[in-house]
Parts: structure tokens; sequence; C-alpha cells
């Protein structure tokens, strides 16, 4: 595909104890792998939908032995670095280095994130009206960063999953003279209240998430409105 839009997407192999751990609290671990696995192939989907994007899922996997797993029409790396802030930077750097002059990147916490918000990123980039765009999550991070370039600052001395890291990224691009705009606020997946916000989402677009909700025992009753 030749386009100048990038679109990192973090994932993780859903192993049951690895993934989503405050979900498996609550409905065990295996539970939390599958529910992940759909998740994660509804973030795929997202991405697979945009037009003129080229899509990259970038996996932590902790076996150096072990292949990427594939998707159809999208590429596959490792994530490389210590931390999640190094491991961003990274997937931004060679995304970059690969010919991409825009570049967004998306985790696979928000499998109903509406793809318009991911459009919406890439147009304020292209259209030159901010350096930086966040799309900010109600726990205190975001959900999507995107860039015209890399800027290491934005990665580095910061404590991910903390309730600051958006205040404290804003502070980060704004010393460095950064355009920054915010797209809308969305949520993540973390917890069983989480899953039944979007089970009980009218215009909820995860299909693949909502249909293993819809046959499960863990939060959605019979009877209750869902579109999926």
């Amino acid at each position: 595909m030749d386009t100048n839009k990038g679109l990192i997407i973090f994932a993780r192999e859903p192993v049951p104890g690895r993934v989503k751990t405050r979900l498996a609290r609550q409905v065990g671990e295996q539970a939390a792998a599958d529910l992940y696995a759909e998740m994660l192939a509804d973030v795929v989907a997202l991405a697979a939908s945009l037009e003129d994007v080229r899509p990259v899922v970038f996996w932590a996997l902790e076996n150096p032995d072990v292949s990427c797993p594939e998707f159809s029409g999208m590429g596959s790396a490792r994530q490389q670095g210590a931390c999640l802030g190094e491991r961003m930077s990274d997937a931004f750097e060679r995304t970059f280095a690969d010919g991409s002059e825009l570049c967004c990147i998306i985790g696979s916490d928000s499998p109903d994130l509406p793809a318009d918000y991911v459009r919406q990123a890439f147009d304020v980039l292209e259209q030159g009206r901010a350096d930086v765009v966040f799309g900010p999550s109600e726990d205190g991070g975001y959900y999507l960063l995107g860039m015209s370039r890399l800027w290491p600052e934005l990665f580095e001395g910061i404590s991910w999953g903390g309730p600051q890291v958006l205040e404290v990224s804003l502070e980060r691009a704004r010393k460095q003279g950064l355009r920054a705009v915010l797209l809308p606020t969305w949520y993540d997946i973390d917890t069983a209240a989480d899953l039944e916000r979007l089970a009980q989402s009218p215009d909820a677009v995860a299909c693949r998430t909502g249909r293993m909700l819809l046959g499960s025992d863990f939060i959605v009753q019979a009877g209750q409105a869902c579109r999926f």
C-alpha cells in the first residue's frame, strides 16, 4: 500500500495471566485472555477499515524465538525497549524510517473506538494544524498519539499507567514548543464495569467482543438491548 500514513497498533499475545490482569481478577484469567483476543481483532478490523493508512501490529513477545503473529494485509513487528516509553518511541522511529510521514499509535484496550477519531488525528496532522495529537482516556492516559515526526522527549521519564500520563505529556509538548490538539475523550476496557458499558452502548461497533459478551455469563443478561 502506497501511503504516507502509518498506524501503529500495540498488542500482546492473548496468554492467560499475562493480559487484562485487572479484568482477570473479576472474570478469570482464561476468560480475560479470550476477551482480549476478540478486543484485538476488533481493533485490527478498525484499522483495516481506514483508507490510505498502513497499519503495523507491534507485538510484545516475551519469547525471542517466537515469530510475530500476522493479520492479513498488515505488517507485523516486535516491540523493542525496556519500558513502554522506549517501546513506543522505537515503534514511531521505525515507522517513520519505513516511509511514513504521519504516524499514530493506538492500543488494543478500546475495541469500540470510533474510527472517525483516528481519521480526525490524521486530518489534523495532514493539514498542519498540530505537531502532536492526543486522544485522552478517561483514566488520565491517552488512547492515541499522533505525530508528524518523532519527538523522543514525549516518551522519557513518564510514569506509564498512572493518572497523569496525559497531563505530563502535554506539559512536555508545551516545553518543546509543540502545537497539541486533543481528540474526544474515550475509555479503555479494564474491568467488568467497562465491559458492561460496552455491551449496553447503543452505538457499539466492537462486533467480535460484543458477540462474545452476548454469548457469555460475564455480565450481559438476557433481554438487555445491545447492537452487535
